[in-house]
């Protein structure tokens, strides 16, 4: 297992007392579809983490790979004037992880985590694992627990 996602489960079992089932993907999860294709579920059923800045602050936005976030709504929700996409460096400075590869959970930093309602239609849903080959099942419900993530309308209409 690659030394990055060996590191996210054991961050994990430390900070929540569980060890994730974490699954590699040599041909890689980087977008919602090649994950959904490599698990051999819903691209619906993928939990990506999406890091947005909303007037300077960073967001991790959990959304299901279905749907595309709404920058408006996220800003809304922030109690900012606006949101944009996070560059590389400011996902690495937010969460400590690079882009394709970001978890909903064991940030570097402490950004707020929104995350979308409708991956709670899902008995299971699969999350980056600290690299964009790893990944790991979550019931979405714990998930969003876990993220300590306010469940919210964040998918574009």
């Amino acid at each position: 297992m690659h030394e990055r996602a060996v590191e996210f489960a054991g961050r994990v079992e430390s900070e929540y007392g569980f060890r994730p089932e974490v699954e590699e993907f040599p041909e890689g999860t980087k977008t919602a579809a090649d994950a959904a294709d490599a698990l051999g579920c819903a691209v619906a059923q993928i939990a990506s983490s999406i890091v947005l800045v909303a007037d300077g602050e960073a967001v991790v936005v959990v959304t299901s790979g279905a749907n595309r976030v709404d920058t408006a709504a996220v800003a809304a929700l922030a109690g900012a004037e606006s949101a944009r996409m996070a560059d590389a460096d400011e996902v690495k400075a937010a969460t400590g992880y690079s882009i394709g590869g970001v978890p909903p959970v064991c940030h570097d930093g402490s950004p707020r985590v929104l995350f979308d309602e409708t991956l709670l239609e899902h008995e299971r849903v699969w999350a980056a694992a600290g690299t964009p080959e790893a990944v790991w099942p979550s019931d979405p419900d714990e998930l969003a627990e876990l993220a300590d993530a306010e469940v919210a309308d964040v998918a574009e209409k």
